[in-house]
């Protein structure tokens, strides 16, 4: 169990803290020199079931105070007897009770130079300032460090404490906050830190964020024990190798899994002021923002008002000068301008806010269910609100799911998940069979439109359907309507079932007569000027001919006023596909060597392919798409 000890300075914190360990947390010569707490110290005990981070009481330092406040787990309250509860006592309790930490335990200190009835009138002062915190009722223990007196009652406590502490969950990606950095002869760069969630092994490979540096951990200690491995809710000590010096590690960064390096510049989270607030948190209010061991200048966007006031709660954006390290869940604490003020605190929600229609309802409504335990209700919520589909590994990130717990999730929720280079998109099982029928529903509108083409391009009927639709998406739900029968195709076109296309009588006399001519050069068919000239047909007769000819299936379009047979097309799509399973990919060249002809046409014929989907450009090369593509041209 980490314990943080809180109070105001020259309360007897840290001598506290060395009656219970042994250890004198005050390590820098000015502390020293100066007998004050000037940065965070830390000391264990009892083999590590206890660690202990002693911060520092002064006004003026409640910024390193911040540091070691979050990812402690146990809060020890120190007031001295003699003075009683005091500003700093108050604004610690305040941000103890805005990082939402239930558990803890009151230290009146130096009992022993005060009479009976101070420590009575101590007593009462203490249980007047708890009163309609988080620490109302916490149990509060008479001591003298100096003395001994009720040390050990103490330290009892804290033991049976930790015993009761429900253990971390090691679920989700690794993330430790850096408090510490340092260098040791012979070891190298060493970090310290909590870790917030995850494990972590000798041997793994992280990332310091938010610069983005790789490292490996050659070494670590948990709760001041050499370990080979540590995970959430551990003091850890990591010795890192990577191509960095300490000079590039600042308190505030963390260590975490490389795929939660996301450094991020905003969020939206649930903020509030404390009852006892001074003052309210306005629209737009320049703020310092304190999340993990960081602080960091910003400012505070309310997003259901122009106004906070104190005792009141409201969803906000939170806008950072710098990038760092947030995910769902954190706690964050807000502190004015010139940092001599707890204004406010609050818990991260969404690390990936929208840039517009920031207050709408929808959203706001989507921020509210975000705030519970359970990340179903939210996903559900934004799933209906995604018909193109919802991104569920940013979802998953947000809230830093492993990756079994998230498929899990997903498969709870019967979730149609389609995976595509950016991430796997996410359908409820009502949303995926409203896509399927705005696909249909497209395909009859346009065979209506234009009843004499055969049928639809893809292209063309995936933006019809709706035009923010993925081609991943669009391959999945053609699949699926061919293979169930709702669909048809022929040739690269999509069609009902039922709908039929065909020439009109003069036309088809027409085509019979100029068929000959294409099917006499099938790879490298005359253009429409010598069809025209070959057969003294008017050319815009010719062309005209071509495009309805066209919108029967008939021919295709390779390139402008170039039409190919649609027979030829399946053998050249056949020519494409054993030329890429030989070679990987199909380049101009080795198609030319293989039809004949000019290299231009070759390089048409491939940009065809490319345009209507069966293969794409990959820089002068071209490879087979898979999928739907590889059954489009079975005629």
């Amino acid at each position: 169990m980490i314990v943080g000890t809180a109070g105001h300075i020259d309360h007897g914190k840290t001598t506290l803290v060395k009656a219970l360990t042994g250890v004198d947390c005050d390590r820098l010569k000015e502390e020293k020199a100066r007998g004050i707490t000037l940065d965070l110290g830390y000391a264990y005990a009892d083999a590590g079931r206890l660690g202990f981070v002693d911060v520092p009481g002064h006004e003026r330092l409640v910024h390193n105070m911040l540091a070691g406040a979050t990812g402690i787990d146990f809060v020890l309250l120190v007031v001295a007897a003699d003075d009683g509860p005091m500003p700093q006592t108050r604004e610690h309790l305040a941000i103890v009770d805005l990082l939402d930490l239930k558990r803890g335990a009151v230290a009146l200190t130096k009992v022993d130079a005060v009479a009976p009835e101070r420590r009575a009138a101590a007593r009462a002062e203490v249980a007047a300032l708890l009163a309609g915190t988080a620490l109302e009722g916490a149990p509060l223990f008479e001591v003298s460090a100096t003395q001994g007196e009720g040390v050990e009652a103490l330290h009892r406590h804290l033991l049976d404490e930790a015993g009761h502490l429900a253990a971390h969950t090691t679920a989700g990606g690794f993330r430790h906050a850096i408090d510490r950095c340092f260098t040791l002869q012979g070891v190298g760069l060493v970090v310290t830190g909590t870790a917030f969630s995850g494990q972590v092994s000798v041997g793994d490979a992280v990332t310091i964020t938010p610069p983005g540096l790789p490292a490996r951990v050659r070494g670590l200690h948990a709760q001041d024990r050499s370990a080979q491995s540590g995970g959430a809710g551990e003091r850890l000590a990591l010795n890192l190798a990577g191509d960095f010096g300490k000079d590039d590690i600042a308190r505030g960064m963390w260590v975490v899994d490389p795929a939660l390096h996301v450094p991020v510049q905003r969020f939206h989270a649930r903020l509030r002021v404390p009852a006892a607030g001074e003052a309210p948190i306005r629209h737009w209010m320049p703020v310092h923002v304190h999340l993990g061991a960081a602080d960091i200048l910003g400012r505070v966007a309310l997003l259901e008002g122009e106004t906070l006031a104190p005792g009141e709660a409201m969803l906000a954006e939170i806008l950072l000068d710098k990038p760092t390290g947030a995910l769902w869940g954190d706690c964050f604490i807000l502190r004015d301008q010139s940092a001599t003020r707890t204004l406010g605190g609050g818990r991260v929600l969404d690390i990936f806010p929208p840039a517009r229609h920031k207050r709408a309802a929808e959203r706001l409504d989507y921020l509210r269910l975000l705030e519970q335990a359970d990340p179903a209700p939210a996903l559900k919520h934004a799933l209906a609100r995604q018909p193109a589909g919802l991104n569920l590994d940013r979802s998953a990130l947000n809230r830093n799911l492993a990756a079994e717990e998230a498929e899990k999730l997903w498969r709870s929720m019967a979730l149609v998940v389609v995976d595509e280079a950016d991430g796997r998109k996410g359908f409820s099982q009502a949303g995926w069979q409203a896509l399927r029928a705005r696909l249909l529903e497209a395909a009859r509108l346009e065979h209506e439109r234009a009843p004499d083409m055969i049928g639809v391009e893809r292209d063309r009927l995936r933006r019809l359907t709706l035009p923010t639709l993925s081609r991943a998406v669009f391959d999945r739900l053609t699949f699926e309507l061919l293979d169930s029968g709702d669909l048809a195709q022929s040739g690269s076109w999509l069609h009902l079932p039922g709908h039929r296309a065909a020439l009109a009588a003069t036309d088809a006399d027409l085509w019979r007569t100029l068929r000959p001519l294409l099917e006499a050069a099938p790879c490298n068919p005359p253009r429409v000027r010598d069809i025209a000239r070959a057969t003294g047909i008017a050319e815009e007769t010719v062309r005209g001919l071509m495009k309805r000819v066209a919108r029967v299936g008939q021919v295709y379009p390779v390139a402008h006023d170039h039409y190919f047979a649609a027979e030829a097309v399946a053998d050249l799509a056949g020519r494409v596909a054993r030329l890429c399973a030989r070679d990987g990919t199909a380049r101009a060249a080795a198609l030319r060597d293989e039809i004949g002809g000019g290299r231009k046409v070759a390089i048409h014929i491939l940009e065809f392919f490319d345009r209507v989907g069966y293969t794409r450009r990959v820089r002068d090369e071209h490879a087979l798409r898979g999928g739907e593509g590889e059954r489009q041209w079975v005629l």
